[in-house]
């Protein structure tokens, strides 16, 4: 399995492995996964590579450690955009849900789209499916209030179709915005039979 070598417990050594996941994602921004190496990542960090295989046995564990890293980011970002949404219309939750999937996607799109097909190769399809039960969980009470009678899955494709339609948006060159999000939710209220 790709997992860190250690975890950073001290401050200094917790910005260390921080420096170290910037570089890696800074790199796979500019340059893709073509650029990424053990060596430019330890570089650009300000590391020596020493330094850097103290927290990551490789390439792969770093890769994890970012994908990991950008799951907690959605799942924090969707929790919020439901707090405090239980009073108002159940639209103006699907508005909180689409919004928290924008702000993921489009905070960093080119690292996005860079970590998106890499589940396969890191052997992360397990935690994966956890995430994407989370995701229909945390969907789920929202699709409700508009649907008393759906399931997880149609929570799942709710979810599926945000993710399809941001992601397709993102490669072809969208900056996300209000049309994009507009899009998103009219696709999920004509859904729920709601449009």
């Amino acid at each position: 399995m790709h997992q860190p070598r250690k975890t950073a417990r001290q401050a200094r050594s917790r910005a260390t492995q921080a420096a170290i996941l910037e570089a890696a994602a800074r790199i796979l921004e500019s340059g893709g996964m073509a650029a990424l190496t053990t060596n430019e990542i330890a570089r650009r960090a300000g590391v020596s590579i020493g330094s850097l295989y103290q927290y990551f046995p490789n390439k792969e564990a770093i890769l994890t450690a970012l994908i990991r890293d950008q799951r907690r980011a959605l799942l924090n970002q969707m929790r919020a955009s439901l707090s405090g949404t239980g009073e108002l219309p159940p639209e103006a939750a699907v508005d909180g849900l689409i919004q928290a999937a924008l702000a993921h996607q489009f905070a960093r799109p080119a690292l996005a789209l860079a970590l998106e097909p890499l589940d396969h190769g890191l052997e992360l399809e397990p935690e994966t499916d956890r995430l994407s039960a989370e995701i229909a969980d945390l969907t789920l009470d929202v699709v409700r209030r508009l649907r008393p009678g759906a399931g997880r899955e149609e929570a799942r494709d709710v979810a599926a179709i945000c993710k399809g339609m941001i992601d397709a948006a993102a490669r072809a060159g969208e900056t996300g915005g209000p049309a994009l999000a507009a899009r998103c939710r009219r696709a999920v209220l004509g859904y729920l039979g709601q449009g």
